[in-house]
């Protein structure tokens, strides 16, 4: 059993969609901005949790270095 496993097992399920959300209300409360990093909100989410969390983003393909603003864009890109 993995590190990750154990901790999904006794944390509540951080899926990037939560993550997401939980961004976006930081973003508008202005408790953050979406240029400082996503591990920034490490300070918002339970110690405890944070593996949980790191483990989804890393599987997300985000990195603790990207800006916050790029986990919460809902940019839709179409071809001309």
């Amino acid at each position: 059993m993995t590190t990750a496993t154990v901790y999904q097992s006794i944390s509540p399920s951080y899926s990037i969609d939560i993550l997401k959300e939980e961004a976006r209300q930081l973003i508008e409360t202005g408790v953050v901005n979406r240029q400082q990093s996503i591990y920034t909100l490490c300070r918002y989410i339970p110690a405890r949790e944070w593996v949980t969390v790191e483990c989804e983003l890393e599987r997300c393909d985000y990195l603790l270095r990207d800006p916050i603003g790029d986990l919460v864009s809902d940019d839709n890109w179409e071809n001309d």
